[in-house]
This record gives structure tokens, sequence and C-alpha cells, in this order.
């Protein structure tokens, strides 16, 4: 008989269990911006991983970091957005809205208008 894993209840237990797992320094940072959001429960993932990718995103923004010493924050960025799709996917019906509201959050951002 095999056991079956506990379900994920919080936003850190998500993030612990993401699968594939991404690589090793990309999963620490990943942690590291949902660390105050990991308590929330795993039904909110999709937004505190928006959260916390806006929060990154307008802070590289706002200093107009664009060098390769950003690199793993822009794709923490990305990857954030992408893990808060993947969490919703379980919500097909949401998730129209949500991407709109995603898009307009970003492109809300201060630095946003930047070029």
């Amino acid at each position: 008989m095999t056991s079956v894993p506990p379900v994920a209840a919080t936003v850190g237990e998500w993030m612990a269990r993401v699968q594939p797992a991404p690589p090793a320094a990309l999963h620490h940072r990943l942690c590291e911006l949902l660390a105050v959001d990991a308590d929330r429960p795993v039904a909110e993932v999709p937004e505190a991983c928006l959260d916390a990718g806006e929060r990154l995103l307008d802070a590289l923004l706002a200093s107009g970091s664009t060098s390769r010493a950003t690199a793993l924050d822009l794709l923490a960025v990305d990857s954030l957005v992408t893990y808060a799709f993947q969490a919703a996917a379980d919500a097909p019906a949401r998730l129209e809205a949500r991407a709109a509201r995603a898009m307009a959050r970003i492109a809300a951002l201060p630095g946003a208008m930047r070029g």
C-alpha cells in the first residue's frame, strides 16, 4: 500500500511541493519572496504569487535595474506569474477574469510607464 502525500494547506507548503521543482537558486528566491504570504491558505496561491510578483516587479521598475545582476529577480517575477496561473487552473471559469485583473495590476505599476 502506498501512502498519499498530504495536500498542501498553505501557500508555503504549495511552493515547497510545486512540480516540476524549479532550480535551487530560483526556488530559494521564490520562497523568500513568498515568505510574507507563506501562511495564507492554499486557495490563495494565485493571489499570493501575483502579489509577490507585483511587489518585486514594482521594485525593479522603480530602481531601473535591468542589468545581469537582476536576472534572477526577473526570472522570479516571470515564475511567480506563471505559478499564479498554474494554481488558478483549478478554477478555469475564473481564469479569464483573473488574467485581465493581473494585466491591469501590472500595467498600473508606477514604473511600468518608464521606458
